[in-house]
Formats: structure tokens, C-alpha cells, sequence
């Protein structure tokens, strides 16, 4: 986020001029591709060797905004699946019945699909359950192809297609089995004996078999350094949890590193991405005295001999 950014710069900036004298080293990165996966962005970098003779020891990357005075806080995430389902069937005139047309064989895996969809929502409904966005399975179709056209753009009417296709953007979070979650895919949601056939697209495959979370507890010092910097610049934190998208977070914990997302914006709407986004003057000023109080904790920690 353009906001994070700046106030990252912005606390260095009153650092230096406070004559603040680090012990450890701050790397402040703006790369591209983080919206498309960042495979060639984050992904690339963090094996160069440049990156690795950099000697990391802890990542703070972006969070989202809170809509109470609390800070979100994120040592986890969900690893974004791509999924295709393609159906083929007996075409004909549509006054007929096909059992197994295309269109009724799509109709039938989108049913069983949704019906998932609408069980992991009914999670997040219940109180006793205690869970967040990013604890369960989202499933969200992004296209739907089937029919004949016609030579002006339309489509025939009275003809059942011999193929149709889906396609659904999938969030799988660390919980989750994702072989358990596979098996789903192939027999029930898209199963050979109904003339289905799949696309399955799992992102980084090592990151989609072995999804890593940042520990929160006293065996993560980052953690307890993070927690009381917010509280001394007059700021509280939430309960970690894990985020409901993608970010770069993950590249990072795949090379072994401690990551935390965390943007110093509360009382503020989740807006991302909407037309009218925005960030009040008075978040933003104080979101800077955050990272000033991170940064300066951060780069004042010696490690214990």
C-alpha cells in the first residue's frame, strides 16, 4: 500500500533526525507483482543472493485495515488455488432431455461446489466456532463458458452445448488438508463418471503442501518486541490471525524467515480496492509513531549470546 509505504519512510526519516543510532540494519522494499501472485517479484528476489547476504532476521510486511481501535495483526495466510472444470457432454436440440449434457453436468458440480462454498460461511456465522475469514475455505467462481454463438455475437437458444467450463479463485488456509481438499475436487466437485475433467493450479507447490505460520508465543522474541512497541506508542493489537489473501508473507516463510503483517491503519474500513479507499489524516500521522516505535525496538534488539 502507498499509504505503508510512505509511513515506513517517514519513520526513518524522524529516526535519523532524532539522532537515533540503530544496532541493526533496516531494508525497505518496494517490488512489483504482489497483486498477480509476486512469483517474479518477491518471489525472485528472495532467492538471489543478494537477498541472502542481506542476513534477515525478522519481516514486517502489509496487513489490513481494522475497523476498531485495535490493530490487525497476521502470522499466517492463505495460499490462493486456481481451479478448472470443464464439462463434456451429448449436444442436442434444447427441447430434449440430456442426463448427461454438458450444461446439466456443470450445473451439478457448481451446485455441490456452492453448498461447500455456503458450509465455510456458516463457520464464520456461528460464535461458538471462533473462527476468522482467513480460518476457512473460500470458493468464489470467476467465469462460466458454455454455449453456441450465433454469427452476431448471441447465442443459439435451442441447442445444448458439448462443452462448459468454470473456473473458481480458491483461499486455503493453513488448517486446512489440502489433500483431503483435492480428493473433494476429483470426486465430487468435478468426477471422471460424470464426463468432468480439472485444472488445478496451486501456486508455488511447496508453498501449497506446506504452508508455514509465524510463532506467537515467547519462543518468537519479534513478537514480544512488536507487541510492546505498539502499546508504547499508545496503541493496542488484536489477536493474531491469519490473512485472508496472499501476500509476499509467504515467499518470505518459505526461506525460513519470521513474517508479521501488520498496516498501522485502525478505525478505519476495509475498503481495499474500492472506488473511495481512503485513510484519515490522523490514522496515517499515527500509524508513522507506530513504525517509529517498531523500528526503534527492532533495531535496538541484541541477541541473546
Amino acid at each position: 500500500m502507498k499509504s505503508v509505504g510512505m509511513q515506513y519512510l517517514e519513520a526513518i526519516r524522524k529516526l535519523k533526525a532524532s539522532g537515533f543510532k540503530p544496532l541493526r540494519s533496516v531494508y525497505v522494499l518496494f517490488v512489483p507483482d504482489e497483486e498477480i501472485g509476486g512469483i517474479d517479484g518477491v518471489g525472485k528476489f528472495v532467492e538471489s543472493e543478494i537477498f541472502k547476504s542481506l542476513n534477515i532476521a525478522i519481516v514486517l510486511d502489509e496487513g489490513l485495515p481494522s475497523p476498531t481501535e485495535s490493530y490487525r495483526v497476521f502470522n499466517g495466510e492463505r495460499i490462493p488455488w486456481s481451479l478448472q472444470i470443464k464439462a463434456v457432454g451429448q449436444p442436442g436440440h434444447g427441447s430434449k432431455l440430456y442426463d448427461d449434457s454438458a450444461m446439466e453436468n456443470l450445473s451439478k458440480s457448481i451446485e455441490s461446489i456452492m453448498r461447500f462454498r455456503a458450509s465455510q460461511f456458516d463457520q464464520l456465522k456461528h460464535k461458538e466456532c471462533l473462527k476468522g475469514e482467513g480460518d476457512v475455505i473460500s470458493v468464489n467462481m470467476v467465469f462460466l463458458k458454455a454455449g453456441t454463438p450465433t454469427p452476431d455475437d448471441g447465442f443459439v437458444m435451442n441447442l445444448q452445448p458439448s462443452e462448459a467450463e468454470a473456473g473458481f479463485d480458491i483461499r486455503v488456509p493453513p488448517a486446512a488438508d489440502p489433500e483431503a481438499l483435492e480428493r473433494r475436487l476429483v470426486e465430487e466437485w468435478a468426477p471422471p463418471a460424470r464426463n468432468m475433467s480439472l485444472k488445478l493450479w496451486r501456486g508455488d507447490q511447496e508453498l501449497a503442501r506446506k504452508q508455514l505460520v509465524t510463532a506467537t508465543n515467547d519462543s518468537n522474541p519479534w513478537w514480544g518486541l512488536f507487541e510492546n512497541a505498539v502499546k508504547e506508542a499508545g496503541g493496542n493489537t488484536s489477536t493474531a490471525e491469519i490473512f485472508p489473501a496472499s501476500t509476499d508473507s509467504r515467499y518470505f516463510r518459505k526461506a525460513g524467515l519470521l513474517a508479521i503483517g501488520f498496516s498501522p491503519i485502525s478505525n478505519t474500513p476495509s475498503l481495499l480496492h474500492d472506488h473511495n479507499e481512503y485513510l484519515s489524516q490522523s490514522e496515517y500521522l499515527k500509524g508513522i509513531d507506530m513504525y517509529v516505535s517498531i523500528l526503534k525496538a527492532y533495531t535496538s534488539y541484541a541477541s541473546p549470546e
